[in-house]
């Protein structure tokens, strides 16, 4: 959901590209379902591993596994982390209130890229 999350929200300040620590090798079906809800794109979306991503190649990496000792490991310079619980398995509800808590964190790393680049939004909210 972060991927296409920041694609829209905050395209004009990152190129966004979602990956885990444990990638499950598909998207649910009830994350394409909330996202389409919301007016998300999902073309393009993919389970990626972190492994690639070389951290030489990575500007930003935004934790939401909980898990920091992985990163750190692997030489990733740049790290921020957000409290965010995987909805996996869950009822779309559940779903609904998580991609509602990434778009909010979106907005606010969006927010803070413009204002450290300068940039003026030109996206809705």
């Amino acid at each position: 959901m972060a991927e296409a999350i920041a694609r829209k929200e905050a395209g004009d300040v990152m190129q966004p590209s979602s990956a885990g620590l444990f990638p499950l090798g598909m998207i649910c079906e009830t994350t394409r379902t909330v996202l389409e809800g919301n007016h998300y794109s999902v073309e393009g979306l993919a389970s990626k591993g972190l492994r690639d991503f070389p951290p030489h190649d990575v500007d930003l990496v935004v934790n939401m596994s909980g898990l920091a000792g992985p990163l750190t490991d692997a030489g990733y310079a740049r790290v921020e982390h957000w409290t965010v619980a995987d909805p996996y398995g869950a009822d779309e509800g559940t779903y609904q209130t998580i991609f509602e808590e990434i778009q909010r964190h979106v907005r606010g790393l969006a927010g803070r890229l413009r204002e450290d680049q300068g940039v003026k939004s030109t996206r809705g909210s």
